[in-house]
């Protein structure tokens, strides 16, 4: 039996094995367990190096399959796409008629083009993981609701059970709620209670990328600061926004209250996670934003914007707090929620919510999806 994986995560070669961005690799290790063949068509990336954030298939029987990375928002971008698409084609219709199972993560360019393919393949078996807000009223870009369209219409996509963050009405029966884990159940640990009359520890966890907000989240630290919080931020990730914030911490004296890591292992993550009082996530938009399930994991509480799955994920605001993006807004309800939320039983309530979120608990939800 052959699973073929068609993703956006650029992978790398390195000493036999197929290395990709950790997060994704963790989970698709559950699912090549139920396979004896893998075949991943993905692009290549363009550095060769391993570092924290990725981690290689355990499959030992595994090939890949290169496809370029392009887009289309320029002119020359889509003068590119049509001279490589007849080879793209050629490629993917040849690992989609040689598979049992396909197996799509979306959103994205390469399952867009992997959407329009699998039309001619109606009986093969066929999941897809939608990564982003599956929300049915979000503003999303044209490319994504066209996949959300194609992938989830039971009559051009027969056969398929797409896995969605969230639990949305009038959906078609082919869309299940499904979740992204970290941790396992030998990563649980006692809730450790807090002392938030100290120095209160916040963290930031995720790519240094606008759309996290991630600047807007140190804006939000010092405004606390300013008005009396004894507190600290850590900042856990890499991104093309990392040089920005490091000038804004020097420019506006604030190393001693923001601390820019980059990026951990998992291992060095877990014992910040189990010291700091909250982890804040303000992005612009989310799936499933598995930092604020990696802190509630620990007892963090979480704060952020209310997105796609966030305001289930945190209960509308019994095991977290939901803010506006809006720098005065958010700094007042943080504010407040410190002076007077009973912050012992919040972090209690989203530490017992997301440790039901294990691995194992995954493999067992992919066991049923793929025995089905």
């Amino acid at each position: 039996m052959t699973l073929a994986i068609f993703t956006l995560v650029e992978h790398t070669h390195h000493k036999g094995k197929l290395y990709g961005y950790a997060p994704y690799v963790r989970e698709m290790n559950l699912w090549t367990s139920h396979f004896e063949e893998i075949i991943v068509v993905s692009p290549i990336a363009k550095k060769t190096e391993i570092d924290a954030i990725k981690m290689p298939y355990t499959h030992s029987n595994i090939k890949h399959i290169s496809v370029p990375v392009f887009n289309i928002k320029t002119i020359g971008g889509i003068l590119g796409l049509i001279l490589k698409l007849p080879l793209m084609c050629y490629r993917m219709l040849k690992v989609m008629h040689k598979a049992n199972h396909l197996h799509f993560r979306s959103p994205s360019n390469i399952a867009a083009i992997a959407s329009i393919l699998q039309v001619g393949f109606p009986k093969k078996p066929k999941t897809m993981r939608y990564a982003g807000n599956w929300d049915p009223d979000s503003n999303q870009p044209l490319g994504y609701k066209f996949q959300k369209y194609v992938f989830s219409n039971s009559f051009l996509t027969r056969n398929i059970k797409v896995l969605v963050y969230g639990n949305w009405p009038k959906q078609s029966k082919n869309i299940q709620p499904f979740y992204a884990a970290t941790f396992s159940n030998n990563d649980k640990v006692e809730l450790v209670e807090r002392n938030y009359s100290s120095k209160l520890n916040f963290i930031f966890v995720g790519a240094l990328v606008s759309g996290k907000r991630p600047l807007f989240t140190i804006q939000t630290i010092e405004k606390l600061r300013d008005e009396g919080v004894n507190c600290c931020l850590d900042i856990f990730g890499d991104g093309p926004v990392k040089f920005e914030l490091e000038e804004y911490v020097q420019q506006n004296n604030l190393k001693e209250v923001v601390n820019i890591h980059g990026n951990i292992d998992k291992e060095a993550l877990k014992s910040f996670l189990q010291v700091s009082h909250f982890i804040i996530l303000p992005s612009k938009s989310e799936g499933w934003p598995k930092a604020l399930a990696e802190g509630m994991f620990y007892g963090c509480i979480p704060i952020a914007t209310t997105i796609s799955c966030v305001p289930w994920m945190l209960d509308n605001g019994n095991r977290g707090l939901l803010i506006d993006p809006e720098l005065d807004r958010a700094t007042a309800a943080i504010f407040n929620l410190i002076r007077n939320g009973k912050l012992n039983a919040m972090s209690k309530a989203s530490q017992s919510w997301s440790q039901k979120y294990t691995i194992e608990k995954q493999a067992e939800e992919i066991d049923k999806i793929l025995s089905l």
